[in-house]
C-alpha cells in the first residue's frame, strides 16, 4: 500500500495582513489626511480582520477584504465625529504638517483643496481607482456597489476636480507625486 504524500497545511490568512500595510495606512491617511488617525484605524481595522479573520474566504481578495473594513470603519468614525466640535478655520490641522517646498507646491495645494471639496463618494473612488490602483471591479466590490457607479464617481470626480482647480479638458497637470496624478488621471497620463 503507497503512502499519500504529506500535504501542506493551508497558509493562515493572518500571515498576508502585514503584506497590506502600506496600502491600508495610504488610503487610510486619504481618508483622513491626518497621520495619527490614519494610524489608528489601521489598528483599528487590523485588530477587527485579526479577530474576524474566520469571516475571510481563503483564496479571495484579502486587499479588498481589508479596505472594505477600513472605509467601514471611516465611517463609522465620521458619524461619531459629528458631535464633535470641528476645526472650522483649519488652524489646528495647519499646524501639523510642514507642506513639501518644491516647484509644483502650489499646485499641490490647490489640488488638494479641490480634492477635499469633492463628495465623500468621489473621493473615495479616485483614492481606490487612482491612488491606490483598484480596478473598477474591485473597487465596486469594497464599496459594495455596481462597477457603472464606480466608473460614474471616477469621472464625475475627475470632471469636478478639474473645474475645481480651473483646467481645460486638454491641460496637463504637473505633479510630482505619482499617487496625486494616479487620482486625478483617467488615463494614467496625468492630463484630464
Amino acid at each position: 500500500m503507497k503512502k499519500a504524500a504529506p500535504t501542506e497545511p493551508p497558509s493562515d490568512p493572518r500571515d498576508e495582513l502585514v503584506d497590506h500595510l502600506p496600502a491600508l495606512r495610504a488610503f487610510a491617511l486619504s481618508l483622513t489626511r491626518n497621520g495619527a488617525t490614519a494610524d489608528d484605524m489601521v489598528q483599528d481595522t487590523l485588530v477587527k480582520a485579526w479577530t474576524n479573520i474566520e469571516k475571510f474566504t481563503v483564496g479571495t481578495n484579502m486587499r479588498a477584504w481589508l479596505f472594505t473594513i477600513l472605509r467601514n470603519t471611516y465611517y463609522s468614525s465620521r458619524r461619531k465625529v459629528k458631535r464633535e466640535v470641528a476645526d472650522v478655520d483649519g488652524i489646528h490641522t495647519g499646524s501639523l504638517a510642514e507642506k513639501p517646498a518644491h516647484d509644483g507646491r502650489l499646485q499641490l495645494d490647490d489640488f488638494w483643496k479641490a480634492f477635499e471639496k469633492l463628495p465623500d463618494e468621489q473621493r473615495e473612488t479616485l483614492i481606490l481607482v487612482g491612488a491606490s490602483g483598484f480596478s473598477y471591479e474591485e473597487a465596486a466590490e469594497t464599496c459594495g456597489v455596481a462597477v457603472g457607479t464606480i466608473k460614474s464617481r471616477a469621472n464625475r470626480g475627475r470632471k469636478r476636480l478639474a473645474e475645481l482647480m480651473h483646467l481645460n479638458e486638454d491641460e496637463a497637470v504637473e505633479m510630482t507625486d505619482n499617487a496625486t496624478i494616479a487620482v486625478v488621471a483617467a488615463n494614467g497620463s496625468g492630463a484630464f
